[in-house]
């Protein structure tokens, strides 16, 4: 469920939780390191920057690093910071009067699904990424 810019958001912050304390990483480096387009990479970096995610700094030895520990950044935060996850509330046929009280024909289903997930990614952490404890390959 996770959209393209979802995944490179995701896959930037895991390469960037194996740098070395305080290390910085410019877009161009972190684009290399993940197959993301640099432009757009940039711009999502910066977008993370913004929320607090990122840390940025300017100048040479610049770039872009983890504002914070990777084991306290939730998967939930950095899709919340680049997608409207409040959308996902919503009645998934798109009637404007969806409810408990009012049901379309897939609100109960919709509704486990969707907080499977969003619970899914309120308890990922990065560091559970970058350890491989969500289905990646081991490295060799």
């Amino acid at each position: 469920m996770l959209t393209r810019t979802g995944i490179h958001a995701v896959r930037a912050l895991v390469a960037l939780a194996g740098l070395p304390a305080g290390e910085y990483r410019g877009g161009q480096a972190v684009a290399a390191m993940t197959g993301a387009p640099a432009n757009y990479l940039g711009k999502l970096l910066q977008q993370l920057a913004r929320r607090g995610i990122l840390a940025s700094q300017k100048g040479v030895g610049g770039g872009f690093r983890l504002a914070r520990d990777p084991r306290d950044i939730a998967l939930y935060e950095v899709i919340e910071a680049i997608e409207d996850v409040g959308r996902w509330s919503q009645c998934m046929l798109g009637n404007p009067q969806c409810s408990s009280d009012h049901p379309c024909a897939v609100h109960g289903q919709w509704a486990v699904v969707r907080d499977a997930y969003l619970d899914l990614l309120r308890r990922t952490r990065i560091i559970d990424l970058v350890d491989g404890q969500h289905g990646a390959p081991p490295t060799q």
